[in-house]
């Protein structure tokens, strides 16, 4: 039987929940009720889509919302959880309201879908940045025990939302022709992001992190369940429209060599791992290997 879905927000995010929800065949009624903080329509995934004000009726004989935006200065969730929640649906939230709330499972379904039960009617969807991270650390953990973790990541403006990537658009031409003279949205970035990087993701914290770091630390030990894991990321935005990366170095407590870790990754779900020697690149290199890069994500 077909779920009666709604999707909450249109932005970035809104949209690829249409996208994967039509690509993926997912068991909902078709088309989906979009909402968003005004009525209107939008084309999303190539459709048009009538979007409704959000209010109640939104949420009424509905199986399942997803949560996609925010409502004003709050996020969606915050607003309409409880209120849907009540109608009837089973909510899963993409915002950050109700990721640390002990008692609202934060999911990575590949990792902890055990934290979903039955009685979940509310469920948390982590930071974009910790969900690559557990990926990676949850299998090896489970090999060796992980102890320490750095990271570092590379992410794209798409992580921030349609101003952020229309503001990079926008500066590359300024740029190309001055990098001294290129105005940019303070309300986006603190400083022009057209061939540059920037070490701030979210806002500052008394402790010199960043607010994007904290959620990286917080979630990743809340979802693989150990809070002994010690953590230290930098989160930094980088000059690409779509497509994040990190680079993580851990330390176990068990021995495992690097063959054995590539031996676990390749066997979880979910990763591909990358290292052949890559005998057909045009440098004639006979010692390169092959490797993700953030444009893989955009091919068919």
């Amino acid at each position: 039987m077909a779920l009666k879905a709604t999707v909450v927000g249109v932005g970035m995010v809104g949209e690829q929940i249409v996208s994967i929800l039509r690509q993926r065949s997912f068991p909902v009624e078709w088309p989906p009720i979009v909402c968003a903080t005004r009525e209107r329509t939008e084309i999303l995934d190539g459709e048009e889509f009538y979007v409704k004000k959000t209010d109640e009726s939104c949420f009424k004989g509905r199986d399942i919302v997803f949560f996609a935006g925010k409502e004003g200065a709050r996020g969606a969730s915050a607003q309409w959880g409880e209120i849907a929640q009540e109608a009837g649906a089973v909510c899963i939230d993409n915002g950050s309201d109700f990721r640390l709330d002990p008692a609202i499972p934060l999911v990575v379904p590949e990792v902890n879908p055990e934290a979903v039960t039955s009685k979940s009617r509310f469920i948390a969807s982590p930071n974009c940045s910790t969900i690559q991270l557990v990926m990676v650390l949850h299998p090896l953990h489970q090999a060796a025990r992980i102890r320490r973790v750095v990271v570092s990541t590379y992410q794209s403006v798409s992580g921030w939302g349609v101003r952020a990537y229309e503001d990079l658009l926008n500066q590359i031409p300024q740029a190309l022709k001055s990098l001294n003279k290129v105005s940019f949205d303070p309300t986006v970035f603190s400083n022009s992001i057209a061939f540059n990087c920037l070490p701030h993701i979210d806002k500052f914290t008394p402790d010199g992190y960043t607010k994007e770091e904290v959620k990286m630390v917080l979630e990743t030990q809340k979802i693989i369940g150990d809070e002994s894991i010690n953590i230290s990321p930098t989160a930094v935005r980088v000059p690409v429209l779509v497509g994040h990366g990190e680079s993580i170095n851990i330390e176990t407590e068990n021995e495992l060599s690097a063959s054995q870790a590539q031996k676990v990754l390749s066997a979880a779900h979910g990763i591909l791992v990358m290292d052949e020697l890559n005998k057909d690149n045009p440098r004639h290199d006979p010692l390169e290997r092959t490797y993700p890069v953030p444009l893989d994500i955009r091919k068919p």
